[in-house]
């Protein structure tokens, strides 16, 4: 079960509250060559850069292999429900999309990185239904640029 439902719920109004403001930041997660071996099996991309550390050592400019990018990209999720609050009368929250995601720095193989969220809108579309935005920076540890910024949107829904 994910953490994010034994945190005591919030109010929509005090969610709403949070727009604008920086809401927290996650644990580091590692991204190793078993995550990174497991992904590749999962969406079948074997590609050297990532599965072959002498060749990626030898023939790229990263000097070890790196992860997927949507590896990195889907760890957003596990680090969003470390820091985002539960609001009260949820019954579930859906991925919206993104309306941005770039990713700007390759995440070597043996590096940890962490999800910072700064909630951007939370606005009612329904009376049941709140569209949230949140920019999300992946930070890579150690390191000045991170992995990735997004613009993810979610969909909240109420009893």
């Amino acid at each position: 079960m994910n953490e994010v439902w034994k945190k005591p719920p919030i109010t929509l109004q005090a969610y709403q509250a949070m727009v604008g403001k920086e809401i927290g930041v996650s644990s580091w997660h590692l991204i190793d060559q078993p995550r990174i071996d497991t992904y590749a099996d999962v969406i079948e991309d074997h590609q050297f850069i990532h599965v072959d550390p002498e060749r990626a050592k030898k023939e790229t400019a990263f000097g070890s292999t790196i992860a997927h990018g949507f590896l990195t990209m889907s760890l957003m999720s596990i680090m969003s429900y470390e820091v985002m609050p539960v609001i009260a009368g949820t019954t579930m929250g859906v991925n919206y999309g993104f309306d941005k995601l770039r990713f700007i720095s390759p995440v070597r193989s043996g590096k940890r990185v962490r999800g910072r969220f700064v909630l951007a809108e939370a606005k009612l579309r329904k009376p049941n239904e709140l569209q949230s935005r949140t920019n999300v920076t992946v930070e890579i540890e150690g390191e000045d640029k991170p992995a990735l910024v997004a613009d993810w949107l979610g969909l909240i829904y109420f009893a």
